[in-house]
């Protein structure tokens, strides 16, 4: 690695009005060193300010008990109100739209009980082949519980010209192609083994042109691109917190429901407690009365202490910004890409699966290994370098703009081509 590539970087990373926030997390550790974090793609860095928020509850609760569920500045029976002001943001809804509750397969099962109702001819739910599994084995139960053969009914797409990634065309093409078959669209914001990012705003209107309802699993876009779901009329989306969002393993999931369907509380659902007028919850009286907001999809009080770890991270978020964050990303994926491309070493060593088009990826490069196996992960491990791997011959390497710098990037691809040239 030329040393002019180093002193760019510093460069950049003094120029980076983002880098403070570096310094706001907890770093793994490899021989007296912070490594080179390069996996928030699958569990992001604890905010040093999570213990902070956590242990507020944790003395709440030893100080109060119960009475902690009306005590204080957030109390327990409203916490999951306390996010929706940041959520809102990184989703681009409306408050009201979005809630912190469950985990992301919980709250896609139930959104498939409000959204894949299947009538006639009108069955189908198209998803891309080879989705992530949470995806795949809700949408695979939903159709069977609803009494429909997913040999028939589920509809996974795939590149028909063997490339890497779906184009938008296709997609569209498809929908068109299914017409009045199809009772849901489902896709990733972003597309987890290959970084593309979806255009959500044309899938949700080629889908509803057809009369099908749009969902997207958010799980590697929320906290990692700008979104507009709102505006573009998705009418649900959920996904996970412990990726780009920091909020700690197993964390809270996150649910959008579109405000068209929020009022509409006669639309089917899997109903909770909860999810029932807040104002006579402890009445005891179980009449069906269900919030018309997204709340009206909630089942049960919340996790405090997986919601604190999660509002911890969300402050971090308010404070840098998305559209910051987006314009740093921009940068920082682009460098490692360039750095990437232009190294001799790697040059015929590797193919990027991620859209070269910075626009359709996050903060994400998927390398392929053509000539090499696991070895090179492990040796990257080795050094220090932490990320993860994928069959076949692929390490995904997320350089997060919330705690990457760009001198991690010229590190990462140094010591890649070491492993590269160790290999022969």
């Amino acid at each position: 690695m030329k040393e002019e590539a180093l002193q760019k970087a510093r460069q950049l990373d003094e120029q980076d009005q983002l880098s403070k926030f570096r310094s706001e997390f907890h770093f793994p550790q490899k021989n007296g060193k912070d490594c080179i974090y390069l996996c928030g793609n699958s569990l992001g860095l604890q905010p040093k300010r999570t213990s902070e928020f956590v242990n507020e509850e944790l003395q709440k609760w030893q100080k109060w008990g119960v009475e902690g569920h009306f005590t204080g500045d957030k109390p327990w029976v409203s916490y999951h109100q306390n996010a929706k002001p940041y959520l809102s943001k990184i989703v681009g809804a409306h408050e009201h739209e979005v809630v912190a509750m469950n985990n992301l397969t919980t709250n896609l099962h139930l959104a498939l009980a409000s959204f894949y109702r299947p009538s006639g001819i009108r069955s189908k739910i198209l998803i891309e082949k080879g989705a992530f599994p949470s995806d795949f084995y809700a949408v695979h139960s939903r159709i069977k519980v609803s009494g429909y053969d997913p040999e028939q009914n589920l509809i996974e797409l795939e590149p028909s010209d063997g490339s890497d990634y779906l184009s938008t065309e296709e997609i569209i093409m498809t929908i068109e192609e299914l017409g009045d078959e199809l009772a849901l669209v489902m896709f990733p914001g972003i597309q987890y083994y290959t970084g593309q990012l979806f255009n959500i705003k044309k899938i949700t209107e080629v889908a509803h042109k057809v009369g099908a309802f749009a969902g997207f699993d958010l799980a590697h876009a929320a906290g990692n691109v700008p979104l507009s779901l709102h505006k573009d009329h998705a009418d649900f989306a959920v996904w996970c917190t412990y990726k780009y969002l920091n909020s700690g393993p197993g964390g809270v999931g996150g649910l959008f429901i579109h405000e068209k369907h929020g009022r509409n509380t006669e639309m089917p659902r899997l109903s909770g407690w909860w999810g029932h007028d807040a104002e006579a919850r402890f009445k005891m009286a179980n009449q069906i009365n269900p919030i018309p907001t997204v709340d009206g999809w909630q089942l049960s009080n919340v996790n405090i202490l997986s919601h604190a770890s999660h509002l911890a991270s969300l402050s971090v978020f308010e404070e840098a910004g998305m559209e910051n964050l987006r314009a740093k990303s921009l940068r920082l994926t682009d460098f490692m890409e360039e750095l990437i491309l232009n190294s001799e070493v790697l040059n015929n060593q590797i193919k990027i699966l991620t859209p070269s088009n910075h626009e359709e990826r996050g903060a994400q490069l998927s390398i392929y290994l053509t000539n090499h196996g696991k070895s090179v992960f492990e040796y990257l491990i080795e050094r220090g370098v932490i990320l993860d791997w994928r069959e076949p011959n692929v390490i995904r390497v997320a350089p997060v703009p919330l705690y990457n710098s760009f001198t991690d990037a010229v590190n990462f691809v140094k010591i890649l081509e070491e492993a590269i040239s160790n290999e022969g």
